[in-house]
């Protein structure tokens, strides 16, 4: 398919479309985890921290992400964490910015609650579905912070490795198995946290919870577990989020390497994601399989060409396939929302 054809609304089904074409990658987006939860579809974790019916971000708490120009939670945590730190150490008194940190992270603990979808709607059959998808890929890349996938994984591990491993799981490697699906997770996850060197742990589930209370509520008790995830801001901070990590770092630098054909399901790659543009164009895989959701023939003919401009002049072969014909995007994963 070249860049400047006129493009008609015509979608293939992704199972015929895989049958022909080995994919080595997946490329997962906002729209698998909204396929499951409509909840997900909020426009801004921050401005609903702002919000949000219990405890919201307080004027003093907006004056920092102000004053930092962000409006990334992690940036403005870690940098609170620090001062906090030096301020201790120069023997002046760290209460302000320390009572900043636990607001800000308590405030966006309950607004993740607030959209997250609860643990006890999730179905075994959902996750076993999900789990059984991603693991078809050599490699998958989620730019989703939710913890489906987690769960996903929790609920049948044996098939993919997120390459955390060990008893308070950090990021290693030299442990991963050649013979699973590596599920990375390109703007960190709500179970991830940074350390106070920059490397990445992950929490882990109690028993019998896998998580349902949310394994971000845990680093409240704590200043040194500053929440990993990339949750906003300009493609530019997001950017500078991954770089300041070593376990985001790699998974953008495999991003970057992926040149057999690639899969992207409910991703918009939309102006806040120019960092992914800019990875995809350089890998340029020599084949991309787009989903769409068949909203109209004039929405489906939008987003063609919206895509066809993204990947413009690097001679990538374009194909446009029916979200609803992939497991990602089946209407069995739906939950309803709770009103």
């Amino acid at each position: 398919m070249t860049d400047f054809q006129e493009f008609d609304a015509r979608l293939e089904d992704w199972n015929a479309l895989r049958a022909t074409t080995p994919f080595s990658g997946l490329l997962v987006g906002n729209g698998a985890s909204r396929a499951v939860w409509d909840d997900f579809g909020y426009d801004s974790l921050f401005e609903n921290a702002r919000t949000v019916e219990e405890k919201p971000l307080s004027q003093s708490e907006l004056s920092v992400f102000d004053a930092m120009q962000t409006r990334s939670f992690e940036q403005v945590l870690g940098a609170l964490k620090t001062t906090s730190r030096v301020n201790k150490a120069l023997a002046v008194s760290s209460a302000a910015p320390r009572n900043r940190y636990y607001a800000i992270k308590e405030a966006l603990i309950n607004t993740v609650h607030t959209v997250h979808i609860p643990w006890r709607l999730v179905q075994a059959a959902s996750l076993a579905a999900i789990n059984q998808e991603l693991s078809t890929y050599p490699t998958v890349f989620t730019t989703n912070y939710d913890l489906l996938n987690y769960w996903a994984i929790q609920h049948q591990p044996d098939a993919i490795s997120d390459l955390f491993h060990g008893t308070e799981p950090s990021f290693d490697l030299s442990a991963s198995a050649a013979d699973k699906t590596r599920l990375l997770y390109l703007h960190g996850g709500l179970h991830l946290v940074r350390n106070q060197d920059g490397t990445a742990r992950k929490l882990t589930s109690t028993e019998g919870t896998l998580l349902g209370s949310f394994a971000i509520n845990n680093t409240i008790k704590t200043l040194d577990d500053v929440p990993l995830f990339v949750s906003e801001g300009t493609s530019e901070d997001k950017l500078k989020t991954i770089r300041s990590s070593d376990y985001l770092s790699f998974c953008y630098d495999q991003l970057l390497s992926q040149h057999d054909a690639l899969c992207i399901f409910g991703h918009s790659l939309g102006k806040q994601d120019n960092h992914i543009i800019h990875a995809l164009r350089q890998a340029q895989p020599k084949t991309v399989a787009i989903s769409i959701y068949p909203r109209s023939a004039a929405f489906i003919q939008s987003q063609k060409r919206h895509y066809a401009k993204v990947f413009e002049g690097i001679g990538v072969e374009l194909r446009f396939f029916d979200s609803k014909s992939h497991a990602l995007g089946s209407p069995q994963l739906t939950v309803p929302v709770e009103v």
